[in-house]
């Protein structure tokens, strides 16, 4: 299958280096000609294990590519990954969305065929819902599908969680769509990863939830690293056999412990901070 992902970033390098290994022609779009150049040079703009081996050898294959042109990568193709940036607005802290909208805006012009354009951006829940009415309203003949599928993936670890995740969430409104999504990850499917298919509007909310969760998740077992301290737990084994004990666990997120050591480092910093200060107040109250 043909695939195009517009924006070379950490979420659209990684996927279109993935998807490539799984045997699909994959080319990816960026407007950086320097970050274009770089890659074709073999060199990764970010730093993630084993990427620049997977890059080279599907290049190398012929399965993957690098353009700045945006038609290259839409002409022929059967899905669009849409993996731009949604920085945070100044002011309002909103997502900024205008990316997103931009690479809508500049495949709509160069469809040639039927097509599912899928946002890998986390966004807001709705930008499906926008994307889908910019697109016909710049090609109203098109026929076209859009998909959520958000990305759960890890830094240092992203390799790993796209090859081996523990569920894939695909938000469709469209029977085809769900068929083309269904191919493009087959390979997975027969690994026996969870296919999740779901309306738009709950994939967007479920990227949201999840990242959400995880914080959740960091704030309780920071709060566990202070119990622990004052009773003389050790945090590392109290994260490490709650995650046993429980089955659901394990998910998209920091491992537990991983979370635990993290939480760890964070509390004795708190701790010797909180020591720091107690000193100074005692050395002030000397000092009158």
């Amino acid at each position: 299958m043909r695939i195009a992902i517009i924006g070379t970033g950490y979420v659209g390098l990684v996927s279109g280096a993935c998807f490539s290994d799984f045997g699909h022609d994959v080319v990816c779009v960026d407007k950086d000609e320097g970050k274009i150049a770089a890659l074709d040079r073999g060199e990764m703009p970010i730093f993630e294990p084993g990427l620049d081996r997977l890059v080279a050898r599907n290049v190398a294959a012929g399965r993957l590519s690098f353009t700045t042109a945006v038609a290259d990568g839409v002409r022929g193709a059967e899905a669009i990954f849409i993996a731009v940036g949604t920085p945070s607005r100044r002011g309002d802290g909103h997502a900024d969305l205008s990316y997103v909208y931009g690479a809508a805006r500049e495949i709509a012009a160069l469809l040639d065929g039927p097509v599912v354009v899928v946002t890998k951006s986390t966004v807001p829940v709705g930008t499906g819902d926008e994307v889908e009415r910019i697109l016909h309203e710049v090609a109203p003949d098109a026929v076209v599908a859009v998909v959520s599928n958000p990305e759960f993936l890890r830094e240092g670890a992203a390799i790993e969680d796209f090859k081996h995740p523990d569920r894939i969430v695909i938000g469709a409104e469209d029977d085809r769509a769900v068929e083309i999504m269904r191919e493009i990850y087959r390979p997975l499917y027969l690994n026996k990863a969870p296919l999740l298919f779901t309306s738009r509007r709950t994939a967007e909310l479920t990227k949201y939830a999840a990242n959400a969760f995880l914080a959740t998740k960091i704030t309780f077992i920071n709060e566990i690293a202070d119990l622990c301290e004052a009773v003389g737990g050790e945090v590392q084994d109290v994260a490490a056999a709650s995650a046993w004990m429980d089955g659901s666990a394990r998910n998209s997120s920091t491992p537990a412990p991983a979370m635990a050591a993290l939480a760890f480092r964070r509390t004795r910093w708190r701790c010797s901070r909180r020591r720091r200060m107690r000193t100074r107040r005692c050395a002030s109250s000397r000092r009158w």
